[in-house]
């Protein structure tokens, strides 16, 4: 069996856990607010889980995408779910502005162009991630 990156570390700067799932930061340069919802164990396919698991996971994304809707007010939110580098259960949540490096190509895509971060959408990003635990108790994450 190989090694699992999402077993062996958080996956990114951790910001809230409960017994199913973390949600982390992912720096990934020119995206402020890019978070991650992983799993807490190893499983490889949504399918896998049980339906009440699912839903809780999925409960925990649509808490996780709406706090950042509300923070950032992004264009346009993206949810991901890929795993084909890592096949571990884990949810990309990342708020995407026309003006991103990327936009409108997918973050994985080359950037069409390199330009800093805006100073407000980064203070949003790190005010975002400073209140996402209240806003996912709020919510019953």
């Amino acid at each position: 069996m190989h090694a699992c990156e999402l077993c062996e570390g958080p996956g990114g700067t951790p910001l809230w856990q409960n017994g199913l799932c973390r949600v982390v930061a992912v720096d990934e340069p020119g995206l402020p607010g890019f978070l991650r919802v992983v799993l807490n164990r190893h499983v490889r396919e949504m399918t896998d889980l049980a339906r009440p698991e699912r839903d809780r996971l999925m409960a925990v994304v649509f808490a996780v995408e709406a706090h950042v809707r509300q923070a950032m007010e992004p264009d346009k939110m993206n949810l991901a779910s890929l795993g084909n580098l890592t096949p571990h259960v884990h949810w990309h949540v990342i708020p995407r502005w026309r003006d991103d490096r990327h936009f409108p190509g997918p973050v994985w895509a080359a950037p069409r162009h390199d330009g800093p971060v805006p100073a407000a959408r980064a203070s949003a990003a790190r005010r975002m991630a400073e209140t996402l635990p209240a806003a996912l108790a709020a919510a019953g994450a």
